[in-house]
């Protein structure tokens, strides 16, 4: 029997996850199905409980969706939990098991896949949604000698930092500070704008990497470029290495990703 697995979001028109995972399932002869499914704005319990029924075995979560999930599950990774916030589920029973695996994916495309290590290095995170929360953990896992997360509004940042060894500063702060590493994880690239970083964070900067995908070079990325940052990257590989960590979480085998993210990157041009 075909087991079902599916993607929820609302809009989910532009998602990638199908194409990833039917991909993966080739690669690793698994007799699987993968969906997607675009839940009402307020109905996500309901579309859950729906998918369940029909015999789904696991759910991708995006936008605006993981904070549902959060409260949806029955049992949390502590990923989950400090992230706040539900990336992958498995139903097993009455059971709806949880976890973030958004930081993890990032964590292995810039260790793994673009060979940065983050341990020893000084690393700046903008933003602190729950892209920035789902990588928090992950970040100071890897032991950086720094880690600053940077926001808009510093209660939100504050928060997300609360009882970890992260600095958190506003943009204006990060005036005369380099960093090796920085990564954008707010919203900004997705409507084609520039957080308010200063170029002065790039000054000794080896890798500037971009979450979103897809957009080729993001104002962001173009301000890193000119301040002579060589590395740069989005989200893309982020995106498969998330994915297959929640499929080997599923199907208890790990896919190469090497060939999903050769087939969706685009040149940062």
């Amino acid at each position: 029997m075909t087991d079902t697995y599916a993607v929820i979001g609302n809009p989910i028109s532009h998602t990638k996850s199908p194409f990833i995972h039917g991909s993966f399932a080739a690669t690793t002869a698994q007799d699987l199905v993968y969906t997607a499914i675009e839940g009402p704005l307020d109905g996500f319990a309901v579309a859950a409980d729906a998918f369940r029924a029909g015999g789904g075995l696991g759910l991708n979560i995006t936008a605006p969706f993981k904070l549902d999930a959060f409260r949806y599950a029955t049992d949390l990774t502590e990923r989950a939990r400090r992230a706040g916030a539900v990336n992958a589920m498995k139903f097993v029973g009455k059971r709806a098991y949880a976890d973030n695996f958004d930081g993890v994916g990032l964590v292995r495309d810039i260790t793994h896949n673009l060979g940065c290590a983050l341990q020893g290095q000084r690393v700046l995170l903008l933003g602190a949604g729950g892209a920035a929360r789902g990588a928090l953990l992950p970040f100071l896992e890897q032991n950086p000698a720094q880690l600053v997360v940077a926001n808009r509004t510093l209660a939100t940042a504050q928060a997300m930092a609360l009882g970890t060894a992260a600095r958190v500063c506003g943009y204006g702060e990060l005036v005369g500070q380099s960093f090796d590493i920085v990564v954008n994880a707010t919203s900004a690239s997705l409507r084609a704008e520039l957080p308010p970083v200063p170029a002065s964070v790039f000054a000794q900067a080896r890798l500037a990497y971009e979450l979103a995908y897809g957009k080729g070079l993001t104002p962001f990325l173009r301000l890193a470029q000119t301040a002579g940052v060589v590395l740069l990257a989005d989200g893309v590989g982020m995106l498969a290495e998330q994915a297959a960590e929640a499929f080997a979480w599923w199907r208890g085998v790990r896919p190469d990703t090497a060939g999903v993210i050769a087939k969706l990157t685009v040149p940062l041009v």
